[in-house]
């Protein structure tokens, strides 16, 4: 099989294409014949830090973690899956796991789910990682929950970035208020066409969105998919004991004002279970059900006006680390 491997860490230049041998199914796995694979930032942070990261592959790679395809092989104990089943997940990429830059990948059958019917291949590529974070951080903020609350004001912010377009959405099928953060005319054009309230976080300070949105009380629930130093920004914009569920805490601050409003804080790193093996269902079982929110129409994913060729994967890096354009960047296996 065509390959794009990384032979080393650092720029674009480490791509390579090779023809290496075609997984085997083993238990418990599925070979995909791949049809499409999408970049996410970690995809080239693993390019770029290697080894400084505790889940970088070992050299030679595959990279990659996004994928949909078809099943062309089924391994022993595996019970929900036939060949010919079009699936999708995000399986690979790191670690001693191969990944989806390739014509064929080898996957765990509990990191997988059906692919959402009503969207093509490219579509469906572009979802797995960004909607198993989105999913798991509203579950934790409160915004998904068993006894289904509804009219839950929430803000996500990074309203139009790859996480946050569709927690957006995720959020509007619960029934709840939604705000989100861009930072110009065509990020809250976008985050307006999704169904939220766009807040200009360059133009409006967090204090007048709090009393323009909520009369000064706070969000009941945040999803910051910016993180970092933009923490400080939700807990000020949070209610007294509200919860706020971010994506990245790498850096250094002062939580006097979190301890100040009792609030809960969930860190949300979704390749745990890629990581260590422990939990996978839950990345299948919530794949399942975002299929199933796709399919009734409560979800679409953004695509970037741009599509690459396995051949361009270098290019679609390159385009994804620049981040100049909205959108998921997809990669085109198959044709």
């Amino acid at each position: 099989m065509k390959a794009m491997v990384i032979k080393g860490f650092g720029g674009t230049e480490v791509f390579e294409m090779l023809d290496l041998p075609q997984p085997r199914a083993t238990a418990g796995h599925v070979v995909v014949k791949l049809a499409a694979t999408s970049v996410n930032p970690v995809d080239y942070k693993i390019r770029q830090l290697g080894e400084a990261l505790p889940f970088a592959p070992q050299l030679p790679a595959i990279l990659g973690m996004d994928f949909v395809g078809t099943i062309i092989e089924i391994g022993a104990g595996v019970t929900d899956y036939c060949i010919g089943d079009e699936v999708y997940g995000c399986a690979g990429g790191l670690a001693d796991l191969a990944g989806s830059l390739a014509e064929y990948m080898l996957a765990d059958c509990r990191l997988i789910a059906h692919k959402p019917k009503r969207l093509t291949m490219t579509q469906a590529a572009a979802l797995p990682l960004v909607s198993i974070t989105a999913f798991e951080g509203l579950t934790r903020a409160g915004v998904i929950t068993v006894d289904d609350r509804t009219h839950q004001s929430v803000l996500i912010h990074g309203g139009s970035g790859g996480v946050g377009h569709i927690a957006l959405q995720l959020s509007n099928h619960f029934g709840h208020n939604v705000y989100a953060t861009g930072g110009g005319a065509e990020q809250e054009q976008l985050i307006k066409q999704l169904g939220a309230t766009p807040i200009n976080y360059r133009s409006e300070s967090v204090a007048s969105y709090v009393d323009e949105h909520t009369q000064g009380l706070g969000f009941d629930a945040i999803f910051d998919s910016v993180g970092e130093k933009n923490l400080l920004k939700s807990i000020e914009a949070i209610k007294l004991n509200g919860q706020i569920a971010t994506t990245s805490t790498m850096a250094e601050l002062d939580l006097t004002m979190a301890h100040l409003k009792g609030i809960s804080l969930h860190v949300v790193f979704m390749l745990i279970p890629m990581i260590h093996g422990i939990g996978r269902e839950s990345h299948g079982s919530i794949l399942a059900t975002v299929a199933d929110i796709v399919d009734d129409g409560g979800l679409t994913p953004v695509l970037a006006e741009r599509e690459f060729t396995l051949n361009e994967a270098a290019a679609a890096h390159a385009y994804a680390e620049a981040g100049t354009g909205l959108g998921k960047i997809v990669i085109n296996i198959s044709g």
